[in-house]
């Protein structure tokens, strides 16, 4: 039989043996990852290394390869360079092992599942992971711990005669590999699944990106996409918006709710629903949600087992204004088209005379179908990528895995905030808008029980204008913030909220009932909840508190964007200040500003001045950003809208620190004169006329000290 060499090289661990020791023997070196096997105390540095071999049943040159291979896939193309881990019978319970002291030797070979529910295994041994191999060496024991870390340890007196070494293992046979991977995560394979999952929902943004015909979504990447499991429940996602990424699974189980009350028949392969109904699950109507099923198996199953799901702010979905953002919108009927998991496909048919039909319903109509419709269809092979990877993840790993980890993945996020609310202080903070309104929030933290409250109950009742903000983005705003106070990676998913409660009154800003207007409460609302959230914490002033909403079209062209701003300075979980950051997209939005050559080739305007607005960002010992200047000049006749914030109520300073400047708007006429613009207005531009746009900068951390500049 072959002998594959394998080198083992000991990292510099603390090893503690209870020899020379004034630590207990118990401590020892945990594994967490790839397991590394340590040594005994009083062991030469040459004697670190050894030259370990072990013995496998011949394989044929396919068989190998077939178990070989990265971590994303089986193995294919040309031979790799370096060697993978040797992979010894699965089935065999011993391996021959050559170790100096005592040359080769027969030694137990254990799946690393098999250590659950036993006691101590004593080197020298072999334990077999997906991931790896650990070499067990005489005089050490190894024994798995409640949390799934395997505990390696120096036994306090051993010699090679009693080790065990061409004994059988002292294990009972143990449960499936499967069945152990639906009890407890493996820390390595955890990681890989967050990365997978998180690298499909990445692929189906490039898919979305490179197949769209907007500016909107193909230049300034106004979209995210998503995974959930088979209860909508958030999983993973791309960083993209961090709006849609919270609040898209109500939309998820909104189609799981209407299929269940049999307003839509059973979901089969080759199905995808939109949907934009803020009422039940949207966040406004120019966001369109697209979810598609996972089927496993070539015949589909009888139920879903995963959803994707993309977001796309498309560019004009009608409405009383060009580019659907209508500043004075009272009612959700001025602001666009209202879609309530409508099929964009049913059996992978796509019907478009119908939905040209449903496109011109709205009142006015959509101004430009034929985009709206490109873009849904992009939107669609999106999620047709996403579907065809996971269902190629499941095949590989198979569904009970895929499955399990789909659960792991939350579960470990949940735990993830559960350790942030130990350290967490609450507190509370109330945030005024420009149109009167108000933002009250309260954040009890139990730090016991490890879980906290965030009450938003005293905020204003819903407004008569379009302020209101449904309540999947208030969740959504919660998502985020939370998940930007763990101090560890994990991907932005529906565990986040398992220790968390959330009280939003009904009939409030928060949580609008129908047929309220709510085309502002997604951009401009939602920032104002972040900031009232990171000021209830004490961790950070105010952002520019506005996405400043610029839409600008006519009927043969409509644009939409945000304009970036400043950020609030603050103090992180380390006690460390930070200033704020300039000209950037900051808390609920991630999108770009168009490119301006591209902005100008495909829109009648030209990009003026676009710069820093220095000075803008709230004086503190750890001051503001600052925002931006934005100056437009228009080459056709057209109807500008601007929706924004902080033009009245400056975006708050903390700790001592002095809040940022409020923004300006202003148009200069073609023939010189200037008007002042208010945030939020409607305006009819001429050839030459200029809109100049003044954003706010960021609230300053601390007051300032003496040296500050």
């Amino acid at each position: 039989m072959p002998e594959l060499p394998l080198m083992v090289e000991l990292l510099e661990l603390e090893v503690v043996s209870g020899r020379g020791s004034a630590k207990p023997a118990s401590a020892g070196p945990v594994d967490r990852d790839r397991s590394s096997p340590g040594q005994p105390s009083g062991r030469s540095e040459a004697e670190t290394k050894s030259e370990t071999k072990f013995e496998t049943k011949s394989k044929t040159k396919s068989e190998i390869k077939s178990q070989s291979g990265s971590a994303f896939g089986p193995w294919s193309g040309s031979e790799p360079a370096t060697q993978p881990h040797p992979q010894p019978d699965q089935d065999a319970d011993t391996a021959r092992l050559y170790l100096p002291a005592q040359g080769w030797c027969r030694v137990p070979l254990l799946q690393r599942h098999q250590l659950k529910g036993g006691g101590d295994l004593n080197g020298p041994a072999l334990i077999a992971e997906t991931t790896g191999m650990v070499v067990l060496e005489p005089g050490w024991s190894a024994r798995t711990l409640a949390g799934g870390e395997l505990l390696l340890q120096a036994i306090a007196s051993a010699s090679p005669a009693s080790s065990g070494s061409a004994a059988e293992p002292a294990h009972p046979a143990a449960p499936t590999a499967k069945a152990e991977l639906r009890a407890a995560a493996d820390p390595v394979r955890l990681e890989l699944y967050n990365h997978r999952f998180a690298a499909i929902a990445e692929q189906m943004g490039v898919r979305l990106q490179q197949t769209s015909q907007s500016v909107n979504i193909r230049e300034r990447l106004d979209f995210s996409c998503a995974l959930f499991d088979h209860q909508g429940r958030l999983v993973a996602n791309a960083p993209h918006i961090p709006v849609h990424l919270g609040s898209m699974g109500a939309s998820v189980l909104s189609l799981l709710r209407a299929v269940a009350e049999g307003r839509l028949p059973p979901l089969r392969p080759g199905d995808a629903i939109a949907s934009n109904d803020p009422y039940d699950g949207g966040t406004h109507l120019p966001d369109i949600t697209v979810v598609t099923p996972v089927f496993a198996g070539a015949a589909g199953g009888a139920a879903p087992v995963l959803f994707v799901a993309c977001r796309g702010h498309h560019a004009d979905v009608g409405g009383i204004t060009p580019g659907s953002m209508p500043p004075f919108s009272r009612s959700i009927g001025e602001e666009g088209v209202l879609l309530r998991n409508v099929p964009v496909l049913a059996g992978g048919h796509f019907d478009r005379a119908a939905w040209e039909e449903r496109l011109g319903s709205a009142t006015p109509p959509v101004r430009n179908p034929g985009q709206l419709l490109a873009d849904l269809q992009a939107q669609v092979a999106a999620n047709q990528l996403g579907v065809r990877e996971l269902q190629s993840l499941i095949e590989r790993e198979g569904l009970q895995e895929v499955q399990a980890y789909l659960g792991h993945v939350q579960a470990n996020a949940a735990a993830a905030v559960r350790r942030l609310l130990e350290s967490l202080q609450g507190g509370q903070h109330r945030v005024e808008l420009d149109h009167g309104g108000q933002i009250q929030v309260a954040v009890r933290v139990d730090r016991q029980a490890r879980r906290a409250v965030v009450d938003f109950s005293g905020t204003s009742p819903q407004q008569p204008d379009n302020a209101n903000a449904p309540l999947a983005v208030t969740r959504a705003v919660v998502l985020y913030v939370f998940r930007c106070l763990v101090g560890e990676e994990i991907p932005l998913n529906e565990g986040c909220f398992e220790p968390l409660e959330i009280v939003v009154p009904p009939g409030c800003l928060l949580h609008p009932q129908p047929p309220a207007a709510v085309v502002a409460g997604n951009v401009e609302t939602s920032q104002a909840v972040a900031n009232a959230l990171f000021g209830a914490l004490g961790v950070m002033a105010a952002a520019q508190g506005t996405m400043n909403n610029l839409s600008f079209g006519n009927d043969r062209c409509q644009y939409y964007e945000t304009i970036c701003g400043g950020t609030g300075a603050g103090i992180d979980r380390q006690g460390r200040g930070f200033a704020g950051a300039a000209a950037v997209q900051s808390h609920m939005t991630n999108s770009r500003l168009t490119d301006p050559e591209i902005l100008e080739d495909r829109y009648p305007v030209l990009l003026e001045r676009f710069a820093i607005r220095r000075g803008s960002g709230g004086a503190g010992h750890w001051p503001g950003g600052d925002g931006v200047v934005r100056d437009l000049r228009f080459l056709e006749p057209m109807t500008v809208s601007l929706l924004s914030g902080s033009r009245r109520v400056p975006p708050f300073g903390l700790a001592g620190g002095q809040p940022g400047l409020c923004g300006t708007d202003r148009l200069r006429r073609a023939d010189g004169s200037l008007e002042a613009v208010a945030g939020c207005a409607e305006l009819a531009v001429e050839p030459g006329d200029r809109l100049v746009v003044e954003t706010p900068g960021g609230g300053g951390f601390g007051a300032m000290e003496q040296g500050d500049v």
